[in-house]
């Protein structure tokens, strides 16, 4: 998955009954019995009944002078995805456009689920806002201007600091996937005894990337399947898709959209991958949409593996650890002369699976052009929802999906990459005015015609591919470090086979440079990040990694400078001892690599001062015109 900076607005409502909170949205108009969605002139969302006891002690964290900042024009980014007089939704068929209101409506259930995973205080905050609005104030218009694009409490900015909207309230180190109350280290010590009581199977459900851990009455944990822990919404999702399959126009999409909806409503692993199966092969179909499933978001379960005695345990009794999955949806539409222009790639997969350091070794997705389970698209948003619609610090340009830790990919199924054409073309649109002057204060003049939004686009493409390439199986045992070095391995992979691509033409040695140029601009920060931040660790560490091999230096004025000639062959070594990190499968060797090259350097404290003086966007939201004319139509 490949993150940039940019934005999201919360827009979906619900309504449920929960032991501890009753809630209700204000509406513009129905959608099914009791849930409801607001329209774009309503802007938000509203709350009625009993909430939790927190809510009456709400007080606002940030100042009205840091609220002003944050939301000031020049500061918080508007970006906009589809239009309703868009080209690409007129040339639609008439079938295909009604879909396309069922998917868009299947979407925004989507953020219901993520309010409740990412924070037990989000729904009543949600509440307490608009109540605090109504009385006149405007620190809390403010406030939910930040809310709504964060879809959270607490959210990272694109400086990488931490935000938290209410005081005393933080970011939980299990989100909302486990008792706010639980400890890591509680947590290890209760699998430890059920492993020793021989209650494997009730382990492995609380390891499962699809289960809510809770408190049971006898005082230990249960896990609750996401399809009953998500029971309404996931059902209302159902629902959609299967309208939506009457009236689309492409029958493998429509085969798709049936298996998933059948898969929300059981609860059964299988039903997932074979979903999963049908989606990754869908190459030629008019719309997209994806139930993106991934694990970035929690900490708890990860810190599992840093166990050593637990992670023996675990083995001995054939316990795959795995991280919960947020949940989020993409809605879009394909773009033809994109997907063509991507899809060329495709060819040169298996030869690229040949050339992996260490290919022998292990089991990888791309083997032969026989076995080629690659499908790639260029899609234009209309919506993104959920998890992956959530301003956090950065954004999803493209995903190459399922994961390895999928029960399809593990059972021989393929993997698709989806490119994010709004995202791309936002930031592209930035070039002329942020980036510009970003690049005179740290890059070379001579390098300047070299960072394009080409360049850019084709190491996104580079990434996503290389996230199929290498060992598949077996990276969890990383722990908490395998994200970090996941991502390090698909951005050296878009790397380390420029020369081949080059030399077999896919490349011209410009666009070879175009490459480079950007994705070195691109590994400079605004701030040092965290551990929690996997995409800004990995560039940290890369870009230490070249300055030390003498790729990238910085000279005498300040401005980066790039040795084209060594910049190949210093990622093909990076590469290389990825890969052998990734197949030595213990946590303490990933921890050491992680360790040895995340250094955040003077040079690099000195540009981020530069690169802050240039841009001084920090939060953000989504702008879903089409998506919200659509929703009018429903």
């Amino acid at each position: 998955m490949k993150i940039q900076p940019v934005n999201f607005l919360f827009r979906v409502n619900n309504s449920k009954q929960d032991k501890s909170i009753n809630y209700n949205y204000h509406i513009s108009q129905p959608l099914k019995n009791d849930v409801f969605v607001s329209s774009v002139k309503s802007e938000g969302i509203s709350f009625s009944g009993k909430t939790d006891k927190k809510k009456d002690n709400f007080k606002l964290n940030l100042s009205t002078d840091e609220l002003k900042f944050r939301t000031d024009k020049n500061n918080f980014n508007y970006l906009k995805l589809l239009d309703k007089d868009a080209p690409e939704y007129q040339k639609l068929a008439p079938g295909d456009k009604e879909a396309l209101k069922h998917l868009v409506k299947a979407a925004y259930y989507a953020d219901i689920i993520a309010l409740k995973q990412d924070n037990k205080y989000n729904l009543p905050f949600a509440k307490y806002l608009e109540e605090e609005i109504a009385k006149g104030s405007k620190d809390a218009e403010l406030t939910k201007i930040l809310f709504d694009g964060m879809k959270s409490v607490s959210g990272m900015d694109y400086a990488s600091n931490y935000v938290n909207l209410v005081k005393g309230v933080n970011r939980p180190k299990g989100r909302g996937f486990f008792p706010q109350d639980l400890s890591a280290e509680e947590f290890q010590a209760i699998l430890k005894s059920m492993l020793e009581e021989n209650r494997d199977d009730e382990v492995r459900a609380l390891l499962s990337q699809r289960t809510v851990v809770k408190r049971d009455s006898q005082g230990g944990l249960k896990a609750v399947d996401y399809t009953d822990e998500y029971k309404t919404e996931f059902s209302y999702i159902a629902d959609e898709l299967e309208e939506a399959a009457k009236t689309s126009t492409n029958k493998d999409f429509n085969s798709y959209l049936r298996a998933q909806a059948l898969a929300l409503r059981e609860n059964d692993p299988y039903l997932d991958a074979k979903a999963d199966m049908k989606w990754a092969k869908l190459q030629d179909t008019p719309l997209e949409i994806t139930i993106v499933r991934e694990g970035y978001e929690e900490e708890i379960s990860d810190k599992v593996s840093e166990n050593k005695e637990l992670s023996e345990m675990l083995k001995k009794h054939n316990i795959v650890l795995n991280s919960k999955d947020s949940l989020g949806i993409r809605v879009g539409i394909v773009n033809k002369d994109g997907t063509d222009k991507i899809i060329k790639i495709k060819e040169f997969l298996p030869l690229l699976a040949e050339n992996m350091p260490y290919k022998d070794s292990y089991e990888q997705n791309i083997t032969s052009k026989e076995e080629d389970k690659q499908a790639m698209v260029d899609v234009d948003l209309v919506t993104l929802s959920g998890y992956v619609g959530a301003w956090n610090g950065g954004i999803v340009i493209a995903e190459n999906l399922p994961n390895d830790d999928k029960l399809s990919v593990q059972l021989g199924g393929g993997r698709r990459n989806v490119y994010h054409r709004q995202i791309r073309n936002e930031l592209c649109s930035k070039t002329s005015e942020h980036t510009k002057k970003k690049l005179d204060l740290i890059l070379k003049p001579e390098l300047h015609k070299y960072c394009t939004s080409e360049g850019e686009h084709y190491e996104v493409v580079g990434h996503e591919n290389a996230h199929s390439l290498g060992p598949k199986n077996g990276t969890e045992a990383l722990g908490k470090y395998r994200l970090i070095i996941e991502e390090n391995k698909a951005d050296m992979g878009a790397i380390a086979f420029l020369d081949l691509l080059t030399d077999k033409g896919f490349y011209t040695e410009e666009q070879k440079k175009e490459i480079i140029t950007s994705f070195v601009v691109e590994g400079f920060l605004k701030a040092k990040p965290d551990m929690t931040q996997p995409h800004r660790v990995r560039s940290v560490m890369q870009t230490y990694y070249f300055m030390k091999e003498g790729a990238i230096k910085i000279d005498k004025d300040g401005l980066i400078d790039i040795d084209y000639d060594k910049f190949v062959p210093t990622a093909r070594k990076m590469l290389t001892e990825i890969i052998e990190v990734q197949l030595s499968k213990d946590i303490k060797r990933g921890e050491k690599y992680v360790k040895d090259y995340f250094h955040w350097t003077n040079d690099m404290e000195k540009i981020a001062k530069k690169i802050n003086s240039a841009d001084n966007i920090l939060n953000g939201t989504l702008v879903t015109p089409l998506a919200d004319y659509l929703m009018e139509q429903n």
